[in-house]
């Protein structure tokens, strides 16, 4: 849960890291950045902000922008009325991206869960995105991942993006952030 104002802040400091990327985001784009907390409400830890370009019954396009060892925690796209989970391709533009999916555990992963959370982090093969590198996720295949030291942003270009019906590890979380009144 957030507040107006940090809800503002937060989009604000997303505007500055896609910025920081050499993106060009309109002022109608600013204001639709959405920032999820997952529920948890410690947003520096797990969250991220993301804006939508476009989200069709065939294709999605949006940035992820992260903080300072940020963490999107572990889930999976589901198939959702019949339609094959999301397909996904992350693009670093900016910063250090660590994804970790499915596969052979790294020996020495370079991130960790955020406290009390471990025991919902389940896959360990490390991939690591630098400006320019890009990996796609296939449908179904259960992920994370984690800024490095100086934050990120991510291009992800999918099929159709279905969030709100994702399905996380940790059974305590939720996809909508609720926003509340300032002082509330």
């Amino acid at each position: 849960m957030i507040t107006k104002a940090e809800l503002k802040r937060r989009q604000d400091q997303a505007y500055g890291l896609l910025q920081k990327a050499g993106l060009v985001i309109t002022a109608a784009e600013h204001e639709r950045i959405e920032i999820a907390d997952f529920g948890l409400s410690d947003f520096e830890v797990t969250g991220l902000g993301v804006l939508v370009y476009v989200n069709t019954e065939r294709c999605c396009a949006k940035e992820l922008a992260m903080w300072p060892r940020q963490t999107c925690p572990q889930h999976i796209h589901p198939t959702v009325g019949g339609v094959l989970g999301k397909e996904e391709t992350f693009r670093c533009r900016w910063g250090r991206v660590f994804l970790y999916v499915e596969g052979d555990p790294a020996a020495h992963p370079a991130c960790r869960p955020p406290p009390g959370r471990e025991s919902t982090y389940t896959v360990w093969h490390e991939i690591e995105l630098n400006p320019g590198d890009q990996y796609t996720i296939m449908p179904h295949t259960w992920h994370w991942f984690q800024a490095g030291d100086q934050g990120t942003v991510v291009s992800e270009f999918s099929t159709r993006s279905t969030d709100d019906k994702d399905l996380f590890t940790d059974r305590s979380i939720g996809r909508a952030t609720k926003i509340v009144e300032d002082g509330a």
